[in-house]
């Protein structure tokens, strides 16, 4: 068999899958670490705490600075981080009722539809900019700073979650 038909074959497979899932708060927890760390602005503040506060480490080491100095440097690294790795992914998960609900998915040709028991949703491929994976979810993304997460673990088997990744590979244009 071809490459080509292969591919095609997967889409057979694909097309019209449906899956159900609920979010796990551990995951998603770690799943909106993984976007904000992803994010320029995040990264730049990241490093420019901990090159400030080697650096006053150094300077402290050598007698240039005071300890209080050193310590706030300190500090502020250690607030960056309690707030980056805690603090705002579990404000943005208790702000949104998103992941309390359960979730029907049906990935298809022209799109995805999502149902709640609110209603359904479809959104075509052509509203995705990018998508990135992470350990446990397909990040879908509609701007830069707007997602939807797919758990992995909701899929049947691997065969289903390389399908979708292949999918997602075709269909969304700004691939990460």
């Amino acid at each position: 068999m071809d490459p080509g038909r292969r591919r095609d074959s997967s889409f057979l497979l694909i097309s019209g899958m449906t899956i159900h899932f609920e979010y796990n708060k551990k995951q998603v927890l770690d799943g909106l670490r993984g976007h904000f760390f992803s994010r320029p602005e995040i990264r730049i503040m990241v490093i420019l705490i901990n090159v400030f506060a080697i650096l006053s480490a150094i300077l402290f080491y050598f007698k240039r600075i005071q300890a209080l100095p050193f310590l706030i440097f300190s500090l502020l690294w250690f607030l960056l981080w309690l707030s980056i790795r805690r603090l705002l992914p579990l404000s943005i998960y208790k702000k949104s009722a998103t992941f309390r609900d359960s979730f029907i998915l049906t990935l298809q040709d022209n799109g995805i539809v999502l149902e709640t028991k609110k209603g359904s949703q479809l959104w075509e491929w052509g509203y995705f900019s990018m998508f990135k994976e992470t350990a446990y979810f397909f990040h879908l993304y509609f701007d830069s700073r707007s997602f939807f997460m797919i758990p992995k673990d909701s899929f049947k088997d691997l065969t289903e979650i390389q399908a979708a990744r292949e999918m997602m590979k075709t269909k969304i244009r700004g691939k990460n």
